[in-house]
Formats: structure tokens, C-alpha cells, sequence
């Protein structure tokens, strides 16, 4: 799995600590440093890669935000602060979000889903996982505050929910927010097609299909106009 590196900058031990335990549930983000000033996260920044920084803003010699205002090229960041006067200051530099102490999982989800956006992985929570990568194996899914790894073979249709997509295996059903187009990308080319504007199934998993619908796990899928055709040709090639 490719991950995120990101850097934890806090005088609080305490409060890096807590940034640490939120990441345990995000197994696609690799800690490459802990900063308690400044001068040690610029440090981390010229050693690693880093593609998150938390960062918080009342430090020793020198405040978050100054820091960030002299950072030529910055990381993406996620300001953690006990403060809420710095607020507008922190948005008019661009940082993904603004965390007040203590933070509860709800909100630090909130972020996170805010960086999975930015990073154009479309708020899929397929944890970096790209496309083509997916073709011939595994993807995982950000369900609540779990990743579930799943097998595109296990899948029987996928259903859309607006800003989420519904994955029906044979065992569960999986909530994960995403856009059923882009949700297609990453499964196996070929194996799965779009019916409707709403569902995605498995071509080895529906049981028949007339003039209307297909059916698969005993549901009445209807067919999109604009969908039909193509599903109608591609059993016809696969017959």
C-alpha cells in the first residue's frame, strides 16, 4: 500500500501523542517525524518527503503560523491548536483544517476526509490506492473509522447514494463515501459495468435480465437508456 508521510509538530508530548493514536486507525499514513519546535520540523521537512504536517500554532520562539508563512514550499496542513483566535489567519494560509484541542475522532475523520479530497483521490477513501493498481487485486475502503480490505471478486453491485456508494458483497454491505463513477475506475476492467446511473454489478454475479432489469442476489436492478446497450453487448461477446 502507498502512503501518506506525514510529521507531528507540538511542544506538548501529550498532544503528539494524541495525534499518533488518531493516525492508528489511517494505516495509509507513515509518522516520519515528531517536532516539538520549529527548527526540528524544518529540519524533518528538508530530510523527508512529507505530504501532511499537523501542526500546532503556540510553539516555543516561533508560532505555527509564522512558521508556515516562511515555508517556501509547504506540506499540506492540518493546524492542532488549543486556540481558536487564529482561525481566519490559519484559512487565509491555505491549511486543509483547523482542529481545536481535544480532538475527537469525529472531527479528525472530518479532516482527514478534507485531505483524501485535496489529494484528488475524490473523497474515495481508497487509501491511495490507484487505479491501475486495483485492476488485479485487492481495494480498500474507509467505512466509519475502519478500513476494510475487499476482494473486487466478492462484489455483486454497487449502488449510488449521492455523495456515497453502497458495495454489496455476499457477506455485508459497505457505506463509503465516493462518486459511483470514479468508484468504477478502480475495479477490475472488464468484470464490472455500469447499468444505470446508480448501479454498478458484476458480470459474474447477476442470475438473469430481461427487457428492464437484471437480477442479482435476487434484486431488480433496472436498466439506465443510456446503459443498456452496452451491457446487452458486452454478454453478448461474453456468451
Amino acid at each position: 500500500m502507498e502512503k501518506y508521510n506525514c510529521i507531528i509538530v507540538d511542544d506538548e508530548p501529550l498532544a503528539v501523542e494524541a495525534v499518533e493514536l488518531l493516525l492508528e486507525n489511517y494505516p495509509d499514513f507513515n509518522i516520519v517525524a515528531k517536532c516539538s519546535d520549529a527548527l526540528s520540523a524544518f529540519s524533518a521537512l528538508n530530510e523527508f518527503r512529507v505530504d501532511l504536517m499537523f501542526l500546532d500554532i503556540q510553539m516555543p520562539k516561533i508560532t505555527g503560523v509564522e512558521f508556515l508563512k516562511n515555508l517556501k514550499h509547504p506540506p499540506k496542513v492540518i493546524f492542532t491548536t488549543a486556540y481558536s483566535e487564529y482561525a481566519l489567519e490559519g484559512f487565509e494560509l491555505d491549511v486543509i483544517d483547523y482542529l481545536l484541542k481535544p480532538i475527537s475522532d469525529e472531527r479528525f475523520m472530518k479532516a482527514i476526509d478534507k485531505f483524501y479530497r485535496i489529494t484528488k483521490n475524490s473523497g474515495l477513501e481508497l487509501l491511495n490506492k490507484k487505479a491501475e493498481e486495483n485492476k488485479a487485486g485487492a481495494i480498500f475502503l474507509r467505512v466509519d473509522r475502519k478500513t476494510h480490505r475487499v476482494n473486487p471478486e466478492n462484489i455483486y453491485y454497487v449502488e449510488s447514494m449521492k455523495d456515497y456508494v453502497k458495495v454489496i458483497t455476499e457477506n455485508e454491505v459497505l457505506i463509503t463515501k465516493s462518486n459511483i463513477g470514479k468508484f468504477l475506475e478502480i475495479l477490475p476492467e472488464g468484470k464490472f459495468i455500469r447499468i444505470h446511473k446508480s448501479y454498478i454489478i458484476n458480470l459474474n454475479k447477476f442470475t438473469s435480465y430481461d427487457n428492464s432489469c437484471v437480477t442479482i442476489m435476487g434484486k431488480e436492478l433496472p436498466f439506465g437508456y443510456t446503459y443498456k446497450e452496452n451491457f446487452l453487448i458486452k454478454v453478448s461477446r461474453n456468451n
